[in-house]
């Protein structure tokens, strides 16, 4: 079973269900349970960020880059909220993933590799999380208005809802977004 946890910032505590306790020795790997952790990357600022908590908080796990070109491009917004699906158009796709495939190889750092996929970012995400062991999720959050919230909703909530692994979301500090 998972349990809940939650990091304090800055107190030096964590809390477990309503206990709270010293916060783990992150120096070693062997003091974390989280020895492969898939990082969702979607090139922005706030995944980004992510990317660099998971290097602090966790320097001896293994880092995986997980990125998905978003092969809903090419729809278009609907009037009820949704999205209207078109055929995806395989040049622009392919054009996208050696683009992204560029950009994430730049972010990587010794001992690190990388997950690129195509498709719906959410299922994606989860899917390499499954395939490749991850025993934590690691993804950004945006401030995203509420219109923009309801027509796309939201990933990180997402994948927080279908994951069967903890997820760990990290939100920019205040004046980075």
């Amino acid at each position: 079973m998972t349990e809940r946890l939650i990091f304090t910032a800055g107190s030096g505590t964590e809390e477990t269900g309503t206990e709270t306790q010293a916060a783990p020795d992150t120096s070693s790997s062997s003091s974390s349970s989280f020895g492969r952790i898939l990082v969702g990357i979607d090139f922005s600022r706030a995944s980004q960020h992510a990317l660099e908590v998971a290097r602090a908080r966790f320097p001896g796990a293994q880092l995986r880059l997980a990125h998905v070109t978003d092969a809903r491009v090419t729809a278009t917004p609907d009037l009820g909220g949704g999205l209207t699906p078109a055929l995806p158009d395989p040049g622009l796709l392919h054009t996208l993933e050696d683009t992204d495939a560029g950009r994430l190889a730049r972010m990587l750092r010794g001992g690190e590799d990388t997950a690129q996929l195509v498709g719906d970012p959410v299922t994606g995400l989860l899917e390499a999380a499954r395939e490749w062991g991850a025993d934590l999720i690691v993804v950004g959050t945006h401030a995203r208005g509420a219109l923009e919230h309801f027509l796309v909703g939201s990933t990180a909530e997402k994948v927080v809802a279908r994951s069967p692994v903890p997820v760990l979301t990290v939100r920019l500090p205040e004046g980075r977004e």
